[in-house]
């Protein structure tokens, strides 16, 4: 059809944006608002602060709550030490594979999207239809979340949001959270010889992932009654000890970088409560007896809510009529998603492509995927006029 050949080209000109996330996303972006802006949508180029990233948000259709959020991220994963059999910036059509980094994950999405547009803006009557792509979702849903306090505070309250993550076109209608830290320990270099006059960051740092340890058991009890996750319980995860120049010398810096994936909100409180009053109560005691200035600093690199399963859901309900799913799924990745949920919107995450492909060498979105995507946005379209009877500000 038409449409899926117009969705290959425009992929493949979306490809060829290299949107790593250490780099800038700005041409890209001002390339998706032109194509738009062609259709008749009202477009916001929304720039971060250092003005080298942007979010943009556009809409097509009434000025009113309860619209649908066609939502991706527009940056990718390095290509860096992975070894390609291709350009990953051109992409190539070969066994009914299309083949480029960012194809699955998530390139695929917006461009389907966006070719869709023009079908949007004839059949758009009293619900809009809104297009929001962000900026540093692989490092930290950054943009998602600056597009969030931007949603707020002027007011604009979707109804829907359909995140299109590789899900294999599943219906997906939660996902943990993840939260990730740093936490970095200053004490007291010295000889190994006179251990007692240094403080050793090392030594605090491991009996700080002790503690994540004691707190990793006490969570598997505080698993929700029919938890459907997998394990059902949040997780937590220490991903690296650095610290130590050499083995005759204490010590003076050490880090730890640690991840939890809540189930539940309560999980996480109690993890940072406990961290806090051990640090407070146990380990800074004895590292300033010996050096007042000793220190432990947690840094945040990403709290990122997860999607929690909801009885009613209105993206689910839409999504399992137009892709003929008999139920909805949960996964093990983040999304976006949840920052969207807790504005109050209904969410679910649902794209092309399978997430087994994404962040690998040889990325590829397969043009069945691409082309089954097309028809359930397709059929979204029917969901724009005339509205249903449904509840904008629930």
């Amino acid at each position: 059809m038409a449409i899926l050949d117009d969705t290959k080209l425009l992929l493949c000109q979306l490809i060829a944006f290299p949107t790593v996330s250490t780099d800038s996303n700005i041409a890209l972006i001002e390339f998706l608002a032109d194509r738009l802006q062609a259709v008749g949508a009202r477009v916001d180029i929304l720039p971060d602060a250092t003005g080298e990233k942007a979010n943009l948000f556009a809409t097509l259709g009434p000025e009113v709550d309860g619209g649908i959020m066609l939502c991706g991220h527009s940056d990718v994963v390095p290509v860096t030490d992975q070894d390609w059999t291709t350009d990953p910036f051109a992409m190539i059509e070969r066994d009914g594979k299309l083949f480029g980094r960012g194809s699955c994950d998530m390139k695929g999405f917006i461009a389907a999207a966006v070719a869709m547009a023009p079908v949007y803006a004839e059949r758009v009557r009293d619900r809009p239809i809104h297009f929001a792509f962000t900026h540093d979702e692989e490092t930290g849903c950054l943009g998602a979340l600056g597009l969030a306090q931007v949603l707020q505070a002027q007011g604009i309250r979707p109804g829907v949001a359909i995140i299109g993550e590789p899900t294999s076109m599943r219906v997906i209608e939660g996902h943990k959270g993840c939260f990730e830290y740093s936490t970095h320990f200053t004490g007291l270099e010295g000889h190994g010889s006179a251990p007692d006059l240094g403080v050793n960051a090392v030594e605090f740092a491991v009996r700080y992932v002790g503690r994540l340890l004691d707190l990793k058991e006490q969570l598997k009890a505080r698993a929700p009654a029919k938890g459907r996750f997998d394990p059902p319980w949040t997780t937590i995860n220490t991903g690296a000890l650095v610290g130590g120049i050499a083995h005759n010398v204490i010590p003076g810096k050490a880090r730890i970088d640690w991840e939890m994936r809540p189930v539940q909100g309560g999980d996480a409180d109690f993890v940072k409560a406990e961290m806090r009053h051990f640090c407070a109560h146990t380990l800074l005691p004895a590292m300033r007896e010996v050096c007042a200035s000793a220190d432990i600093v947690t840094e945040v690199m990403g709290e990122i809510d997860g999607l929690i399963p909801a009885e009613e859901n209105e993206a689910r309900d839409i999504l399992m009529e137009l892709t003929g799913a008999n139920g909805a799924d949960l996964v093990a990745f983040g999304t976006e998603a949840g920052i969207f949920q807790k504005l109050g919107m209904s969410a679910v995450v649902c794209g092309p492509g399978s997430i087994e492909q994404a962040h690998k060498p040889d990325e590829y979105l397969s043009v069945d995927q691409l082309s089954q995507c097309l028809t359930m946005l397709e059929g979204l379209s029917d969901k724009l006029a005339p509205q249903r009877r449904h509840d904008a500000r629930r």
